[in-house]
């Protein structure tokens, strides 16, 4: 997917409101809804919050919003009923830029799973749940995106 720079920034001043995206994710079908809402969110390791006792995870990201083509917006993605997170190959560093490519349900013992999200660079987030239990919504205005996100395939060209 790419979207020429140029056309980013076209028409920003006459950008029709939008309502907020509030979604719901019960089942693996739900959440490939949702990832495809948080295609190219960008986070840092810092915006990832597990709360054990409460047994849930917070992420704060900014949204590249491409059913508005061109803008960004900040959001909220809540996992609840979770029971372990584990990462591999994420930065340490609390500011590191992340982007999330997608995420996916792997069913475990029902109605438990894990969903597994997907970053740029190799790198994953594993949340084990009790039970699929997230939501995602966004929490500000939207704002013009400096540049569209581009998806290279291993050659090099757009894909």
């Amino acid at each position: 997917m790419s979207t020429e720079a140029g056309e980013v920034g076209a028409n920003t001043s006459a950008v029709a409101p939008v309502e907020p995206l509030r979604l719901l994710a019960e089942d693996a079908e739900d959440l490939h809804i949702i990832s495809a809402a948080l295609q190219d969110a960008i986070l840092r390791p810092v915006d990832i919050v597990w709360e054990p006792g409460s047994r849930r995870v917070t992420l704060k990201l900014s949204r590249f919003c491409w059913e508005c083509g061109g803008t960004r917006v900040m959001a909220a993605m809540q996992f609840g009923d979770v029971i372990a997170v584990k990462s591999r190959r994420l930065p340490r560093l609390p500011e590191s830029a992340l982007e999330l490519l997608a995420m996916e349900f792997a069913p475990d013992e029902a109605p438990g799973g894990r969903v597994i999200l997907m970053f740029a660079g190799g790198g994953d987030l594993r949340i084990d749940v009790e039970c699929l239990d997230a939501v995602l919504t966004d929490l500000s205005e939207r704002w013009p995106a400096r540049l569209a996100p581009s998806h290279l395939s291993e050659a090099g060209e757009p894909g």
